[in-house]
């Protein structure tokens, strides 16, 4: 199957600018499942709750409405991170088809100061079906807790999507750590630029990627382009979790004796 990453520059609180410049991307290339920066939508440097209340959106809202006519138009698979208006205020992302809705789900791990402003995730981190992987999500920050990828590749992922706003160098290359120990493959889609807003500037590193469960490179982008990057997979490599013949490395954990 081929998989896209987005890279993309999103001018702060310009929610339909930014879709529809995500989509002009994507409408050159064809793909099975797109992967979208986390809040790509609206950018990430919100200056306080009111900012974030008047951006965030339900999940069936103006992008979901706008990146609904892209999949239903190219019969492909978008995730895609936003912030979500619900019983609290979320950073999420969605996995939409043709049908509609797949799945949500809510970042655990929180940001600096991402905790003044969202609360955390509470729906775990779940797998979904697609024709042709099991896919999971997880969102930027979640990357440094190894047991984010554990818990989905212990779900059967044979994927993992990761909308990203990186502002840390670390994670492009500890992604391998978590294809090799997990033996997944990864999809980071992220962001560029710089936001300077209420006296904080943050600047984004982009190096979005995708890795194979080897640990292999298959596609990097540089810190400063936008646009869209394809690999193609096989999910079923991500299904051998044997290193040889002897070990096998979810069979081989030892839950009992890590806690």
């Amino acid at each position: 199957m081929r998989i896209a990453i987005v890279q993309t520059n999103p001018v702060f609180g310009k929610v339909e600018e930014n879709v529809n410049s995500a989509l002009a991307l994507m409408e050159k290339v064809g793909a099975d499942l797109f992967i979208l920066p986390e809040l790509f939508n609206t950018g990430y440097n919100f200056t306080g709750l009111e900012e974030l209340t008047s951006l965030a959106e339900e999940v069936k809202g103006k992008t979901y409405s706008l990146i609904a006519s892209f999949v239903k138009k190219k019969s492909c698979h978008v995730i895609y991170g936003f912030a979500e208006k619900a019983d609290a205020l979320y950073n999420s992302c969605v996995l939409l088809g043709p049908d509609g809705l797949v799945g949500l789900y809510r970042k655990v791990h929180l940001f600096y100061r991402e905790n003044l402003f969202f609360a955390r995730g509470n729906l775990g981190f779940p797998v979904f079906d697609l024709p042709s992987v099991k896919v999971g999500m997880m969102i930027c920050f979640d990357w440094i807790y190894p047991e984010s990828a554990r818990t989905l590749a212990l779900k059967g992922a044979q994927l993992i999507a990761h909308p990203s706003n990186l502002v840390m160098p670390h994670c492009p290359d500890s992604m391998l750590t978590r294809c090799l120990e997990n033996r997944v493959f990864t999809a980071t889609a992220d962001r560029v630029g710089t936001e300077d807003r209420g006296g904080l500037s943050l600047s984004f590193i982009g190096k979005s990627e995708i890795i194979s469960p080897r640990g292999k490179i298959l596609v990097r982008m540089g810190m400063e382009e936008t646009g869209v990057e394809i690999a193609e997979i096989d999910p079923a490599q991500a299904t051998d979790k044997k290193v040889n013949e002897f070990n096998d490395l979810l069979k081989d954990r030892k839950p009992d004796l890590y806690f």
